[in-house]
């Protein structure tokens, strides 16, 4: 019984050993364009974001705000739709949007969804008699935004035997929110991949 145990207990340490084996990783560069799969990737996300971040920056609404209004303007950030056959976390690209616009100087940004649920209950919950008069945080004193910025991922695949290309389209547009009126729409569709030999979908 104890030589049986004794050869169960090696044949585990082999199986993980040859296990371990074949586990490698390797540290690269993170602006190193890598494409394993032909779905969207940290390549894609920074190609994108860039284009659409610089037009958006050159736009005339945007940098003729401040002369007119004495201000800069304030954006909120809406839905990011991903409408393409694979999944993608669009919040990212919306992040990444906000984060360097709002970086550049030329725009402030209000919190949106859920953080602004946050911040409204922890302004709430302030009114109830446990926080000093001096650093209470006042109703009714949010600032309003003048403009959002909403935008999509959208795909386009084409096949044919074992060989398919990907198109996608990414946009973004700001919207006047008293007036409805688009002010800007930015497209980038400059990402297209051939794939070979597809094991399950393109």
């Amino acid at each position: 019984m104890k030589k049986r145990l004794e050869l169960l207990s090696c044949a585990a340490l082999v199986i993980v050993f040859m296990g371990s084996c074949g586990h490698s990783v390797n540290r690269v560069d993170a602006n190193t364009q890598m494409d394993l799969s032909g779905d969207w990737n940290d390549t894609d996300l920074r190609l994108a974001s860039d284009a659409l971040i610089k037009a958006c920056l050159a736009t005339p609404r945007l940098s003729q705000f401040n002369p007119t209004r004495g201000r800069l303007p304030v954006i909120i950030v809406g839905n990011f739709k991903n409408a393409s056959d694979e999944h993608i976390d669009t919040s990212i690209l919306s992040q990444r949007l906000e984060a360097s616009i709002l970086n550049s100087g030329k725009a402030d940004f209000v919190a949106s969804g859920e953080l602004r649920q946050q911040i409204r209950g922890e302004r709430a919950d302030q009114q109830q008699g446990y926080t000093s008069d001096e650093t209470m945080a006042q109703l009714g004193k949010e600032v309003g935004a003048d403009f959002i910025l909403t935008g999509s991922v959208k795909t386009i695949v084409d096949r044919y035997g074992k060989t398919a290309t990907r198109s996608y389209f990414i946009t973004a547009e700001l919207t006047d929110i008293t007036t409805s009126l688009r002010v800007w729409i930015g497209e980038y569709n400059e990402i297209k991949k051939v794939i070979k030999n597809p094991s399950v979908k393109p």
